[in-house]
């Protein structure tokens, strides 16, 4: 007995001896299903958290939310899920293996529980996107074009090495004391003919901003420096705007929100949570449970070291020449308006660089400081207003609608974006600017992760198609030419351990 049959017997079944034969159980097949497309979910759900990494901290602000307690809740789980994807293809591995050596696939309880876990685990996770985090579906899907080619590069390699495996279970199948007939070997046939054609098929739908010739790649998008660097120093400070600074951000997008005294300050976090997850608020007034800036005096948020004042940051932004764009967190919006407005008056800051977003009092704003750039986070009421700039989340606009939109002269800026394969996504279809907060390192892209030719990659993906399609047929052949030599060698050795006639005729009894 081989020792790696051994091994991949103990791993799969828990058992070190070989059964006799027919040993199998009658579920065996059924739960190599299971096995199988417990991996492919595990696989893909791995894909959307690696993908969804570029919005990890709304995944932590809701775990905040929910349990009061600020930890890197997506770290833990993409350390889960690593663990259970890891734990998973290595299980279908050691099961291939065992069809390959034509071992009994008796999996053991404790991996029917464990899988059992892991698909409750996936379950929830994806009710969980589709219930309290609908935006990441668009994300996901935006990360193909990104990603498609390469996965599908992988996913035609995977089919050349799982090849052997599947011709093995084709014959493996017919030789069980199952029943087996021509209609369950069509099914198996056609399932695999299927997945293949649609594996190698697929670049006919593939569709990428960056499938483009390096003279017609854009200008590099602008940076907008999101509460300042949040990965650099703490949010909404004096010092993550400086930090900033060195990241050669075109502008700062802040939190403003208004004290009990009417004093403008910066802080994002409102209403369930206020001031807990960015201040000591505890620690300094333990025996309250504040929900909104109006119930704090400005002296009271100094004592909590919550941010700076709003009118240092513009003295900031006017000495470097620098645009600030804001959101506006207030229960009163009419009065606030006038207060902020107020304030960014008195700092004698050029008007060109406020990008006004908030959308109520609009109309206000503009009477009281012409000077503002209007910002608009709705294109039917950028065009219905006149306006030219655009604000929306990353996933809101398709690649085509953002060439339409830079071509009619609209500078388009897209938030939330920290990771470099969708800033690459975003820099190919000519977006205006982003906002991110991991300015510096979008800063020191110097190109998108990959650009190239459409006419070369239809050049290399029909290439790689032809290739794969050679390989599977060879691995066929081959494999079949070594089935054959062995029924001839066992045809050889049979016939030299049996006895012809004129051989035993000396050992028959006489009549």
């Amino acid at each position: 007995m081989s020792p790696f049959a051994a091994c991949c017997r103990g791993v799969y079944s828990c058992r070190w001896k070989r059964l006799r034969k027919g040993g199998e159980n009658k579920c065996s097949c059924c739960w190599f299903s299971v096995l199988t497309l417990i991996t492919l979910l595990s696989v893909f759900w791995m894909y959307i958290c690696l993908v969804t990494s570029n919005d990890q901290e709304d995944v932590n602000w809701k775990g905040f939310v929910k349990l009061r307690r600020w930890v890197n809740w997506f770290m833990v789980l993409v350390v889960t899920s690593a663990v259970l994807t890891s734990y998973c293809v290595l299980l279908l591995l050691f099961a291939l293996f065992q069809v390959a050596l034509a071992e009994p696939l008796n999996l053991h309880w404790l991996h029917k529980c464990l899988l059992f876990l892991g698909l409750l685990f996936i379950s929830v996770g994806l009710i969980g996107i589709s219930l309290q985090w609908k935006r990441e579906w668009p994300t996901v899907l935006l990360s193909l074009q990104a990603t498609a080619p390469f996965v599908q590069f992988g996913a035609v390699g995977g089919l050349v090495l799982l090849s052997p495996f599947v011709f093995e279970g084709f014959r493996t199948a017919k030789t069980k004391c199952i029943k087996w007939n021509s209609r369950s070997h069509f099914l198996m046939v056609s399932v695999y003919a299927a997945v293949s054609a649609a594996i190698l098929l697929c670049p006919l739908l593939i569709r990428s901003p960056c499938l483009i010739d390096h003279s017609d790649l854009p200008q590099k998008p602008k940076l907008v420096g999101h509460r300042g660097a949040p990965m650099l120093a703490p949010e909404n400070t004096m010092m993550s705007f400086q930090r900033s600074l060195q990241c050669g951000v075109a502008a700062f997008e802040t939190d403003v929100q208004i004290s009990k005294d009417r004093i403008p300050f910066l802080m994002h976090d409102e209403h369930s949570g206020f001031l807990r997850r960015t201040t000591d608020v505890r620690k300094k007034f333990p025996d309250k449970d504040f929900n909104r800036s109006s119930e704090l005096t400005w002296k009271d948020l100094q004592s909590l070291n919550a941010g700076e004042w709003f009118l240092q940051l513009l003295l900031l932004a006017k000495a470097h020449n620098v645009s600030v764009m804001f959101d506006l967190y207030s229960p009163d919006q009419e009065i606030d308006t006038v207060e902020v407005v107020r304030t960014i008056l008195v700092s004698e800051m050029d008007p060109n660089l406020v990008l006004w977003l908030p959308p109520a009092e609009r109309d206000y704003v503009k009477i009281a400081a012409p000077g503002f750039i209007h910002v608009y986070n709705n294109e039917h009421a950028m065009f219905q207003d006149g306006g030219s700039r655009l604000n929306l989340h990353c996933s809101k606009l398709s690649m085509s609608k953002i060439r339409e939109l830079v071509s009619q002269n609209v500078t388009v800026n897209m938030w939330m974006v920290n990771e470099s394969w969708l800033f690459s996504l975003l820099w190919c279809a000519g977006v205006s600017s982003v906002t991110t907060n991991a300015c510096h390192l979008l800063r020191d892209m110097e190109r998108p992760d990959w650009i190239m030719p459409h006419r070369m990659y239809t050049t290399v993906w029909i290439t790689v198609d032809v290739v794969s399609i050679v390989l599977i047929i060879g691995l066929y052949f081959l494999q079949e030419k070594g089935y054959c030599c062995q029924r001839e060698e066992s045809k050889e050795e049979r016939k030299k351990l049996s006895w012809n006639e004129n051989e035993l005729l000396p050992f028959l009894p006489t009549v």
